[in-house]
């Protein structure tokens, strides 16, 4: 009897200090996506610290991040909703725009991730050589309502005047990168639009299986001077810039240029400045761990987390503190 009560007390104090914690739930994305593998790293470093009680979560990405981080809060009861977004998505909830109409999110910034590239996937056998190649191919643009499939819809646009998924591709599929992959390896998909960090686990997984079976990977290119590219420039202004994909992370015979985003780990504005310090105090204090855990997370640093700085959304209080005491925020 006495050791049934004593199991009693040690749990129920064990509950108690849980629930002292801040509980923080971060939003991620689908498995085989860079977003899942850093957010889940990110909880396990902040566990470690028992500071705050963290947990990733699978998630369709930075729209259902933003939207959770609104509606799920509850600051009364210590619990947060954070999460990695792109910053065309956080731009969009912040000012109340889109999905997020006469709803914004009081969100603000932590700290700049890594830079996400945009991905057109297909094969170099396809015959798809730039976007207007998709017309009557089957397409995936990545989850219903995502972020990725906004963006994918107004290159879309912008390359098919009238464009419309539903009649403009043979098949129109809506699926997470892991199975767009494993689809267009099987012979069951044409072509997929997808961003994510370099490499992506998916991707990489797909060149290899491409390769094995005498075929190879390519990427449709999206340079700066094309028009469908000019267009999403316009309609986010200094959050979107261009980049390159080299041939060596997947194999592909050229190198490839593109649209780049630098995703960014936000949290409401509710979040007390204290634990929104500790936490990116020790994501900070932890680069090693995260590096080694997630290639793309080898641009998160110092230098790179306040690239956001000077855009329209703000940085939380607690990360601006931290920011000053390393001498980087003036």
């Amino acid at each position: 009897m006495r050791r049934g009560v004593c199991v009693y007390f040690v749990l129920g104090a064990l509950s108690f200090a849980l629930a002292q914690k801040p509980q923080i739930l971060i939003g991620t994305g689908g498995v085989g996506g860079v977003y899942f593998y850093y957010g889940t790293t990110v909880a396990e470093i902040l566990n470690r610290t028992g500071v705050v009680h963290a947990q990733a979560m699978q998630s369709g990405g930075s729209i259902e991040n933003l939207m959770l981080l609104r509606d799920r809060t509850d600051a009364a009861r210590g619990v947060f909703y954070c999460g990695t977004a792109l910053p065309d998505a956080v731009l969009m909830a912040y000012q109340g725009e889109e999905r997020f109409q006469g709803r914004p999110v009081p969100v603000r910034i932590l700290f700049t991730m890594y830079p996400n590239y945009f991905h057109v996937v297909t094969t170099e056998g396809s015959g798809i050589r730039v976007l207007q190649d998709l017309k009557g191919k089957r397409v995936s643009t990545e989850v219903p309502g995502g972020i990725i499939e906004y963006e994918a819809r107004i290159l879309m646009s912008a390359a098919l005047p009238g464009f419309d998924p539903r009649t403009h591709f043979a098949k129109w599929e809506r699926t997470r990168v892991a199975e767009s992959a494993q689809m267009l390896s099987e012979g069951n998909l044409d072509a997929f639009f997808w961003s994510g960090g370099l490499p992506t686990g998916s991707i990489l997984e797909l060149s290899g299986s491409l390769s094995r079976k005498g075929k190879r990977l390519y990427l449709i290119p999206l340079p700066k001077e094309s028009t469908a590219v000019q267009v999403l420039m316009r309609r986010f202004p200094g959050v979107v810039d261009t980049g390159i994909i080299p041939k060596s992370v997947y194999n592909t015979r050229y190198d490839t240029p593109t649209l780049t985003f630098w995703n960014v780990f936000v949290c409401p504005a509710s979040l007390p400045e204290d634990v929104a310090y500790t936490i990116v105090k020790t994501v900070f204090e932890n680069l090693s761990t995260l590096h080694a855990a997630v290639a793309p997370a080898r641009d998160t640093t110092l230098e790179n987390a306040m690239r956001s700085r000077g855009g329209k959304v703000p940085y939380h209080d607690g990360a601006v503190r931290f920011f000053r005491e390393k001498g980087l925020w003036r």
